[in-house]
């Protein structure tokens, strides 16, 4: 049952408003929407504007000051998120008790699901336009990397709700197929090891150009050029979705899910395994390849037929029939 109230269209175009923003099997690509508060560092805003490039088309940017507080009053987003039709929000802020704020939110039929707090280091963040290096196109998937123990805790922390979200943030629309060529970037996203007694480590955004040049074979020689923006990021406050609501978030309806087929797996990188079963052989029967290397010669000589052993103490030993045999002495 939606969390929403019920609305009655009263023309077609509501009607087909509506439509767009009810559930669906396969939902459309997640949009985000950035906003700022009142009180927002010149850094924060630059940060803003250049996420906002690297989400475009799929993003939604307000000019105005906004005089919220997500984790005490959420319901601003909600409504600017059920207005806007977007499940993702960065909320831009800065204030002596926590300086040059970033706040990514999610939400679930337009209700606030979690947010994680990220705070700009301020001398690490240089902008899109500080980087001299030629541009990716737009709406382009970018590939992901993220590096670090932190990401693959199995407890849930701080750190894979930022991977939960940097992933949606970065989705895009899902494709089947990708073309080669329009792999252009890459978003890489470290953190180091976590020390006791010690701050919690940073996280690391940084972008890449991929370059393809000459190599003189068939593949090409790919390079990386950094074109920004580059952020360094502390963990601030982390408000956790409620196991009800992840539980409705999560679940799938019938029909999406491949029909699983009997001894057919797939692993992880997409690769389509199968399992054969085979009776009992019987390798008395099997043949095996014939080599002319392990056949015996027929002309053997009679040298290496047979060695007749004679003793020390009978050294001169006739033979029968007159011949003379060939003795092998060992000492």
């Amino acid at each position: 049952m939606s969390l929403l109230r019920q609305i009655k269209p009263r023309n077609a175009r509501s009607k087909r408003a509506l439509e767009k923003k009810a559930p669906h099997d396969i939902e459309n690509p997640k949009k985000t929407l950035f906003l700022r508060g009142s009180t927002a560092s010149q850094i924060v805003q630059n940060a803003l504007a250049d996420l906002h490039s690297l989400k475009r088309p799929l993003a939604t940017k307000f000019t105005r000051a906004n005089p919220i507080h997500p984790f005490e009053d959420a319901s601003s987003l909600e409504f600017f998120a059920e207005k806007n039709d977007t499940s993702l929000l960065v909320f831009g802020a800065h204030s002596k008790k926590r300086p040059h704020c970033l706040t990514f939110i999610r939400t679930f039929d337009f209700k606030i699901l979690d947010m994680l707090e990220l705070y700009l280091d301020p001398e690490s963040v240089r902008t899109l336009a500080q980087f001299k290096s030629p541009k990716c196109a737009v709406g382009l998937k970018p590939l992901l990397l993220f590096a670090g123990t932190p990401f693959e805790s199995l407890t849930p922390n701080a750190y894979t709700l930022a991977k939960s979200f940097f992933v949606d943030f970065f989705r895009g629309q899902d494709t089947k197929t990708i073309d080669v060529e329009g792999l252009q970037y890459i978003v890489s996203i470290m953190a180091g090891e976590e020390r006791e007694g010690e701050a919690s480590p940073k996280i690391h955004l940084r972008v890449y150009l991929i370059r393809t040049k000459k190599s003189g074979q068939r593949l090409p020689r790919v390079e990386v050029e950094e074109m920004g923006p580059r952020m360094d990021f502390r963990v601030g406050r982390v408000k956790q979705a409620d196991e009800r609501m992840m539980k409705q978030a999560l679940k799938k309806a019938k029909g999406t899910e491949p029909k699983s087929r009997k001894n057919i797996e797939t692993d992880p990188v997409g690769d389509k395994l199968g399992r054969v079963h085979l009776g009992k052989q019987d390798l008395g029967n099997l043949q095996t390849r014939k080599m002319k290397g392990l056949k015996r010669a027929r002309d053997v000589d009679d040298y290496a037929e047979e060695d007749v052993v004679m003793s020390d103490a009978q050294p001169d030993a006739q033979l029968e029939d007159g011949q003379a045999s060939r003795v092998k002495r060992f000492r």
